[in-house]
This record gives C-alpha cells, sequence and structure tokens, in this order.
C-alpha cells in the first residue's frame, strides 16, 4: 500500500507546502493535508528549511528516490515538536528539534555494527522514497497522494517524521541556523571528521565552495590541517572559503598542477563537492601516493568515472559517503556544541532567509551559484 490513509477530519490539518508536479517546472505553493501522527512518529512545525543541492536535482528529475508526483521537497530543516504518536517517547510537544536526514532502526546489521548511516531497517528504506514505516504517506492534495521527499518533505508547514529522525536541541540556538546542521554542515564537516578522519598537519583540498564545500573547510579546520586549499570556478566562493578557513585558493583549472605548486607532490586528502565526475577525477589525481579522496557530491545516473590505474599503485584511495557517514543522536548535538562554544560558523552560511512563497526565487539562487545557502523560513 502506498497510497494516503486520512483519517478524520478531527486528525488532519491542512497547511501550506511547495509541490514538485513535474519535472523541471517551477514548485506550486499550494494547500496539502497532513495526517496526524501515528504510533512511533511525531509531527514537527516547521521553523526553517534550507534549499540544497540534492532539491535541485529532485526538480530536474536526477534524483533517484523521486518516483512520484506530486512530492513536497526539502529536507534541511529543524522546528517544534507539535504533537506525537503513541509510543513516542524522546521528544514532546514544545521541544526545539533538528529533523535529521535518516533515522536509524538501530536493529539491523549495519546499525548493530555501528554504521547508522548505512542503515537498512524497513523504515529507513520507506523514508528514502517517500513513504512512512507503514508503506503509506501522510500527505494529500485533494484526492492525490503527496510523498514527502526522502520521508521529510521541510518546504512545509509541518513534517511528520520518524521519532529517531528528531534529534533533540536546546532553545538558546536560532532554529533557522540548526536547520543547516541537518544536511550541509554534517555532511561536509563529517566528510573530513567521520569518513576521511584527517589527521592534525595534513594537507586538504576542497574542490567546490559552496554551502557544503565551506563546511569541508570548517571540518578540515576543526581536523587541525594546515594546508587547506579550496577551489572553484567562480571567484567570489573563493573570496568566501577564505573566510572559513581556507588557507590556498585556486581558480580551478588544473588540479594537479596547481595543488603540487602549493603542496610538493599533491594533497594528503581531497574533497570533491561539485558532484562531476571528471572534476573528481582531477581532485583524484591532485592527491599523493598514500592520498585519500573523498566523493562527497553524487555525479549524475549514468556517469562513469575514469582514473588512470597507474594512480592506483600509488596506493591512493578513493571514498564515498552519505551524508557525512554520521549518526544523528551523537554528531548533530555535537556541531550544536561546537557553534555555541564559536568553532563553527552557521550564521555565516545564510546567504538569505526567505518566506515560502519566494521558495522559487531561493531554488534559482541555489542554481546560479550565487549564495552559499538560501533558508526558507516560517513564521
Amino acid at each position: 500500500m502506498t497510497g494516503s490513509s486520512k483519517g478524520s477530519s478531527a486528525s488532519a490539518t491542512v497547511m501550506r507546502a511547495a509541490l514538485l508536479r513535474g519535472f523541471g517546472a517551477p514548485l506550486e505553493v499550494a494547500e496539502v493535508t497532513v495526517e496526524a501522527p501515528r504510533a512511533g512518529e511525531v509531527l514537527v512545525a516547521v521553523a526553517a528549511s534550507g534549499v540544497c543541492g540534492s532539491d535541485l536535482k529532485a526538480i530536474d528529475g536526477k534524483s533517484p528516490v523521486v518516483s512520484h508526483l506530486p512530492c513536497v521537497l526539502g529536507h534541511e530543516s529543524a522546528g517544534v515538536v507539535e504533537q506525537v504518536g503513541p509510543g513516542v517517547t524522546a521528544v514532546k510537544p514544545g521541544d526545539h528539534v533538528i529533523v535529521a536526514m535518516n533515522g536509524p532502526c538501530g536493529r539491523c546489521r549495519n546499525c548493530a555494527r555501528g554504521n547508522a548511516h548505512l542503515c537498512s531497517g524497513r523504515s529507513r528504506m520507506s523514508a528514502i522514497m517517500g513513504l512512512m514505516g507503514d508503506g503509506t504517506t501522510r500527505l494529500s492534495a485533494g484526492d492525490e497522494t503527496v510523498r514527502p521527499y526522502i520521508g521529510i518533505g521541510s518546504f512545509a508547514e509541518k513534517v511528520v517524521v520518524g521519532e529517531a529522525m528528531c534529534v533533540k536541541v536546546a532553545k538558546d540556538v536560532p532554529l533557522d541556523l540548526l536547520a543547516l546542521t541537518a544536511c550541509g554542515v554534517v555532511t561536509g564537516v563529517g566528510a573530513v571528521l567521520n569518513t576521511a578522519r584527517v589527521e592534525p598537519g595534513s594537507s586538504v583540498l576542497v574542490v567546490g565552495a559552496g554551502g557544503v564545500g565551506l563546511n569541508v573547510i570548517q571540518g578540515a579546520v576543526l581536523a587541525g590541517a594546515t594546508t587547506i586549499i579550496a577551489a572553484d570556478i567562480a571567484p567570489a566562493k573563493l573570496e568566501l572559503a577564505e573566510r572559513f578557513g581556507a588557507t590556498h585558493t585556486v581558480l580551478s583549472d588544473d588540479l594537479p598542477k596547481q595543488v603540487g605548486d602549493i603542496v610538493r607532490g599533491g594533497a594528503d586528502y581531497a574533497f570533491d563537492v561539485t558532484g562531476i565526475a571528471e572534476v573528481l577525477a582531477k581532485a583524484f589525481a591532485a592527491t599523493q601516493p598514500g592520498g585519500t579522496t573523498v566523493m562527497v557530491g553524487s555525479p549524475a545516473a549514468g556517469k562513469n568515472l575514469e582514473i588512470p590505474p597507474g594512480l592506483l599503485f600509488g596506493s591512493r584511495r578513493l571514498m564515498g559517503t552519505q551524508g557525512g557517514d554520521a549518526t544523528p543522536a551523537r554528531d548533530l548535538p555535537l556541531l550544536v556544541d561546537l557553534y555555541r562554544r564559536g568553532r563553527l560558523d552557521l550564521e555565516g552560511l545564510v546567504s538569505e532567509r526567505v518566506p515560502l512563497d519566494a521558495v522559487n526565487d531561493a531554488v534559482a539562487h541555489v542554481r546560479s551559484g550565487a549564495v552559499a545557502r538560501s533558508v526558507i523560513v516560517f513564521d
């Protein structure tokens, strides 16, 4: 069963949300009915939602997890718990929460091994496809069933998510800043600290200085890297990269040569955030023997990566990462603590705050590369 299972009018409310009705089309702000949370579920009033590159892929029809339209996009969010379903104990109405991109089941083989980011539990797999654990959705628009993007759909006034996706946080940090930790910050910082495990004194190359790339740079600073090279095709982004801790900047051209001119032999670590296969190959070639390259941005489906085999003889490694390989209950509170101690810049990531009605403008700004993050805010 993949449709909405509508309850009585007393158990459902009408809200405004941005619907994707056709790939490549503008989002439509419309009224959507949201059901009350069921067992193990939480209804969150969204305070803010960042606009991420993954949302753009969904709009363009390039996301493998968006197979049903209409869909409510958005996944980088935070808000206030409004209602909880039976059996929920981790949060209560009034709590401030970050809505995590994944809610590990805690019982599958990967969770048991400590790899919560690779959870293969039923609830997690259902959420990826925009469904609740019981195979239904809590959203509808008239007679149409509506799915929330990766089980969240935060370009909306409210979301219903599984309890494990709600990470309770203190109320003294603005929710529009906390929203950013749910995706861009945890992905970038986590790629450095969890995936690559960069050592103090290392040299790091970051290709792509957008919202996620800036957080890779912040992660490199936290890890104690002493040489942090930011590469991009936009000079304005490189200026921003310096503010976040880059020690060197280069306009992307011949990365192996450019990096070699700064660090003899190449970087210890490279992070490609562009999602362009050809750029990832250049980043890999810009590492020294024994170096590690992490693919943070995902290339489009059907793209192949071509790497000269000779480079592998130098014991170079290529790794992927999924959401910074983060465990939400562990890593999101850590990021909040780092912000409160002045070691993580969240405010500097916000280029603009816009209302839901301006969602298409925000999408256009992110697509153009003119902003680090556009944040949709709700009253």
